[in-house]
């Protein structure tokens, strides 16, 4: 074989080795186009029902329920909003523990956001939220809140959806301040009275405080409202959580005309129905 032929041929392995190695990097994705994959969708959001992330600075994780999945609007909603907002929680971590210099020998901040079934009629799915944070401070805090989906509007409701428009919810919260006074003595026997509107620790009223459906004794009806009562709100952090069950017959006249038939029978438990574990 001739010079030229050798020059020609090592011409043209050079260049198939070239365009082997610019078809490999137009194959991968783009630094940019890898992190966009990473944005949650609400198509993405339909079937997941768990995420955890863990890094030094912090660990964090979601947990929906089986029960949601009947439900792709509000599994979707739900997903995509927590991931979003436990990521945002990720990245606050890191910033503020870089900032005040890590400290290898504290343990990461750490979050977790679990939905269970509270219970369901044939109108509505109650979920309970539960919020555990841990930010570095003297203690933990647990938050317990609730979704109330109307399964037909596909749309989430509040108490005063379930009530009669303008209607005066006071037996609502006088029954639960006995209640909540009731719990409190079960406690802390020499604990003091609270009223509605009192002074340092008060009664919490119905409308502004987190509830979930409380199952009954019919099946596929509502037995009745749990309120979810945080630490500090009607007593000292040492006194912990109340959950106080409500039997739908105190406020079933209240109700509007298109929720009164999601409830009957009476609550499995009422009263403080605070799981155990959960009065730290």
């Amino acid at each position: 074989m001739t010079a030229p032929a050798r020059l020609l041929l090592i011409a043209a392995a050079v260049a198939a080795t070239l365009a082997a190695c610019n078809r490999e990097r137009e194959a991968e994705p783009a630094p940019a186009a890898r992190g966009a994959a990473a944005t949650v969708t609400p198509a993405d959001a339909a079937a997941p029902l768990r995420f955890e992330s863990k890094t030094p600075w912090a660990e964090v994780g979601l947990t929906l329920p089986e029960g949601l999945k009947p439900q792709p609007d509000l599994h979707a909603r739900l997903y995509s909003e927590e991931v979003r907002k436990l990521r945002q929680f990720v990245e606050g971590a890191q910033g503020e523990r870089t900032e005040a210099g890590f400290d290898e020998s504290m343990p990461p901040y750490a979050k977790t956001v679990e939905y269970s079934v509270a219970a369901e009629t044939g109108k509505l799915l109650s979920l309970k939220r539960v919020d555990y944070d841990y930010s570095g401070g003297a203690h933990p805090n647990t938050l317990a809140t609730g979704v109330l989906w109307d399964k037909a509007l596909k749309r989430e409701i509040g108490l005063a959806d379930l009530f009669r428009k303008g209607v005066d919810l006071t037996v609502l919260d006088q029954a639960l301040c006995s209640a909540v006074n009731a719990a409190k003595r079960a406690r802390v026997p020499d604990s003091a009275s609270l009223t509605l509107g009192g002074g340092e620790w008060s009664c919490p009223r119905a409308a502004t405080t987190p509830f979930v459906l409380t199952r009954g004794t019919v099946q596929g009806k509502a037995g009745g409202l749990t309120f979810l009562i945080g630490p500090y709100q009607v007593g000292p952090y040492a006194e912990g959580a109340y959950e106080i069950a409500i039997p739908s017959t105190t406020f079933r006249s209240l109700l509007a005309v298109s929720y009164i038939d999601e409830f009957g029978g009476q609550p499995v438990r009422a009263g403080d129905v605070t799981p155990t574990g959960g009065r730290t």
